[in-house]
């Protein structure tokens, strides 16, 4: 059987971005949702599984109790199991401290995996970080900026990888890491008997003394890095519109640029 660990992630919702003391993402009461990129994580392990039919896969997410409700929607699509790695000392991590902290849940509840994999970019830091960062923990190669897979059997899996040169196609043995891409397919949804396999299923939780950690090396204290500030962007647009010869869109743009330059002197 292949062994399939998926790292998934919950967001807050973009319109309800809350700031903690320590310029941290508040996640705790907040109206939150699935990564967009571990949504097509979700969907690559899944296509794996259709086509290698002995396969199970694994959900693993860091976060508050209110991740349940993801994990059983990840359940009801045709995941197996699922693991929620919670304690409040898991609070404030950076990408490093997660890093840490996911495999080291992965290595207490899945020992035996073949494949992890996860989502290229979370959108609440976009840093691309954290899946590397298992890997190195878990001491596996890793691929990211997947897009596909072009063959799999139980040995190894054979990836197109979008870079900014072109296309790559790797092949990687197993135990490995992935992280993938967006892509342009619909999700797939649940179905009623997924909703009811889901709603059976007991949610393993894990706290930091379950997987092996202490507490100076979890959350705020185990990560080097910090955020110094916090700020929302609020841009003003004072868009005009003009209607133009070409010759005076050049005068009026001159103008424009000269009254800019005046300000700034």
């Amino acid at each position: 059987m292949l062994k399939i660990a998926l790292c998934v992630k919950q967001v807050p919702d973009t319109t309800d971005i809350r700031w903690t003391e320590n310029n941290t993402i508040q996640r705790e009461g907040v109206e939150s949702v699935i990564n967009p990129y571990d949504v097509y994580a979700a969907e690559f392990a899944l296509k794996v599984k259709e086509t290698l039919k002995d396969v199970e896969i694994t959900v693993f997410t860091m976060g508050p109790n209110q991740a349940d409700e993801m994990l059983r929607k990840l359940l009801a699509i045709g995941c197996d199991k699922a693991v929620l790695i919670s304690d409040r000392k898991f609070a404030g991590a950076d990408t490093y401290a997660t890093g840490k902290t996911i495999s080291s849940a992965i290595k207490s509840e899945l020992p035996d995996f073949d494949l992890i994999i996860c989502g290229q970019f979370a959108v609440d830091g976009d840093t691309a970080q954290t899946g590397p960062c298992i890997a190195e923990f878990l001491n596996i190669p890793q691929v990211t900026y997947a897009k596909s897979f072009e063959k799999v059997d139980k040995n190894f899996i054979e990836l197109k990888r979008v870079l900014d040169e072109g296309i790559e196609r790797v092949k990687v043995t197993y135990p490995a890491l992935i992280c993938v891409l967006d892509d342009t397919f619909e999700p797939r949804r649940a179905k009623i008997n997924g909703i009811k396999f889901a709603s059976k299923q007991k949610i393993r939780v894990c706290d930091a003394q379950v997987i092996g950690l202490e507490p100076e090396q979890v959350g705020l204290k185990g990560s080097p890095t910090y955020v110094s500030k916090a700020f929302r962007n609020m841009s003003n647009h004072n868009a005009q519109k003009f209607e133009l010869s070409a010759d005076e869109s050049v005068k009026l743009l001159d103008e424009k640029l000269k009254s800019l330059e005046v300000q700034d002197a």
